[in-house]
């Protein structure tokens, strides 16, 4: 069994449909991945074991999500060298997820954790990837391929809207 490169953790498992979007493009692109409850309040030495040792077993990137006071992302930057990656999660216990996106964003000097949009795990597998390619040539490739694919979708909807347009005229 191949280890984990990327930890994708929640705060809850009410936090899962949210998070399933990050795991979705990690699938995507072959990368393997754990996927864990991990709660800064209600399991704090649980949390604090997973920074500890996200490095010694082969995690390159955290991708942790939270709703609320939105602790675990900047928890984990505080408790390992590992990137983290933090997706504020708009839950029924936030503020229309600002008060998520504020916790997770308004990180001290030397504690960073990259920040995605309120509901963002999408953009964050996509980051996790990103990173990842800066080492991985396969990676790398795929993310060519997935930008011209991007592309090639605009050029279509473009000629999609003047085909509509002069039809119209």
């Amino acid at each position: 069994m191949k280890k984990a490169k990327v930890g994708v953790i929640m705060g809850s498992s009410s936090d899962a449909d949210i998070m399933r979007a990050a795991t979705a493009v990690l699938e995507k692109f072959g990368v393997d991945h754990e996927f864990a409850v991990v709660s800064a309040h209600r399991s704090p030495e649980w949390m604090f074991d997973y920074a500890k040792t996200a490095d010694k077993r082969g995690i390159k990137i955290i991708i942790a999500g939270a709703g609320g006071a939105a602790h675990l992302p900047g928890m984990m930057a505080a408790l390992t060298t590992v990137p983290v990656i933090g997706v504020p999660i708009k839950s029924s216990n936030s503020i229309d997820g600002w008060d998520s996106l504020l916790s997770i964003v308004q990180m001290p000097n030397d504690i960073p954790v990259a920040t995605v949009a309120v509901n963002g795990a999408h953009n964050a597998g996509m980051l996790a990837v990103e990173m990842l390619g800066i080492s991985d040539k396969n990676l790398k490739e795929q993310l060519q391929k997935q930008k011209k694919e991007n592309q090639n979708k605009v050029r279509l909807q473009n000629e999609d809207l003047n085909k509509k347009r002069k039809a119209k005229v």
